[in-house]
């Protein structure tokens, strides 16, 4: 691993893992008392914000009957994150973390119940929508990287696979349980109730980080106030190909291939004319996919480049197919894959980046790789929801799925060049085996074969 902002050092195909972290059981983290609060904590505020996120978008749906106008709205939560996340990230490696989280997740507690108010007195707007997605951003922009690298601080570097794969498990197990209350909440008494119960959700997780012990923290030396952090923090990833690499292919996966707010309600309302509760269906079935590849990368012990490429490559591809089901049923199967391998490559790049990171540099860099994936979301999402209305959602979601499919390739190959790699295709009990492997190897075993 690189120690200084300028030194290169060589991609490598896999996060360095100990023997702890190989041997560990899939749910050890949570033998931290610390990480059991923040666990617990995150379950109902993750819920909480599923539901807020089905019910934004079916307001902002209700409220214009446009798919630009949610691709607007997701724009504005995450334009905070492309603006300023990577001074969120000098901040972050600055502050104290769990006072940093304290103070963010106050402020989006609050901006939930103000958006509830609004909507259950009748008052709503959609310019109220507009400006609580920004403000939740804004919080957005130091609580990520925050939250990101405080994990480290929990368990220890031994346990930090483990813990990340978890905390993506957490979230898409609220989003198995968030969308569907919601959609009955949206029905039975509308969406001002989803909007009041994220803001209160917020309790969970501020009690939990009141309630944790400092002293079993690992303490990470925080960065002094300094010119020049900034840059320090980028030429440090520009000199790691690995790092540089992976955060731009999750760059093209969020930006183009992650804007299912847009496809799913338009899929929902302007295909199938289904209604909200396939649209809470869709996402459902998602986060049912999205849970099972969590806990898959939970298992694995370590974070393998090539299990994301193909992952990534995967993912586009079905993307592709699902913009052709020509039934509900089928469309909505499909979403249980799609889950999977988008989480695959999510939970596999954020772990690459974080264990491959020098501790004191982790916030610039977590930020960074946030910015790049929730910050592409204010291009991809109004490009997305201008394609969905002018040549169709089939054509909107066919087009992220190409470029996600075909970005995982082109990096895999300039990956493997950089790294002195080839492919190498054959068969291993009885079973086909592909995979990267050094030039002189592969050299080596073509006389032999």
């Amino acid at each position: 691993m690189s120690t200084g902002p300028g030194t290169p050092s060589a991609p490598a195909p896999t996060a360095p893992t100990t023997p702890a972290a190989r041997s560990s059981s899939m749910f050890s983290s949570l033998k931290v008392r610390n990480y059991r609060l923040f666990f617990a904590g995150q379950v109902v505020s993750n819920i909480g914000t599923w539901m807020q996120r089905i019910a934004q978008d079916w307001l902002v749906l209700s409220l214009t009957g446009s798919a630009t106008a949610v691709g607007v709205t997701t724009a504005l939560q995450f334009l905070p994150m492309l603006l300023f996340g990577l001074y969120g990230g000098v901040l972050v490696d600055r502050l104290n973390k769990r006072r940093a989280l304290l103070v963010t997740q106050t402020s989006m507690a609050l901006t939930g119940i103000a958006l509830a108010l609004l909507t259950l007195s009748g008052h709503v707007q959609v310019w109220h929508v507009y400006l609580a997605a920004f403000v939740v951003g804004l919080a957005t922009v130091v609580d990520n990287p925050a939250r990101q690298s405080f994990v480290s601080e929990m368990v220890g570097p031994d346990q930090l696979q483990n813990a990340v794969s978890l905390n993506s498990a957490n979230f898409q197990s609220a989003r198995l349980v968030g969308p569907a209350v919601a959609g009955l909440m949206i029905t039975g008494v509308g969406t001002g109730w989803a909007f009041l119960f994220n803001g209160l959700s917020f309790v969970a997780p501020l009690v939990g980080l009141l309630l944790m012990r400092a002293r079993d923290l690992h303490v990470v030396q925080r960065t002094p106030r300094g010119k020049g952090q900034l840059r320090e923090g980028l030429r440090y990833v520009a000199g790691r190909p690995d790092l540089t690499w992976t955060i731009i292919l999750i760059g093209f996966i969020g930006t183009f291939g992650f804007n299912f707010p847009v496809y799913l309600s338009a899929f929902a309302d302007d295909v199938f004319h289904a209604g909200a509760g396939s649209y809470s269906l869709f996402n459902t079935l998602m986060a049912a996919g999205s849970l099972a590849g969590a806990l898959l990368a939970a298992r694995r012990g370590t974070a393998k480049l090539r299990v994301m490429l193909a992952a990534a490559v995967a993912f586009g591809g079905l993307e592709l197919v699902a913009a052709t089901a020509p039934s509900l049923w089928l469309f909505s199967l499909l979403m249980v894959p799609i889950g999977m391998f988008g989480m695959t490559v999510n939970v596999t790049a954020n772990t690459t980046v974080q264990m491959g990171t020098d501790p004191a540099m982790r916030g610039r860099v977590m930020a960074l790789y946030m910015m790049v994936f929730m910050g592409g979301s204010p291009i991809g999402a109004p490009i997305a929801g201008w394609i969905t209305d002018t040549y169709g959602v089939r054509a909107g979601l066919a087009v992220g799925g190409a470029i996600a499919a075909a970005a995982a390739v082109v990096i895999g190959l300039v990956l493997a060049r950089v790294g002195n790699l080839r492919l190498s295709v054959g068969w291993h009990g009885g079973h086909p085996r592909v995979r990267f492997v050094p030039r002189e190897q592969q050299e080596e075993l073509a006389p032999a074969a």
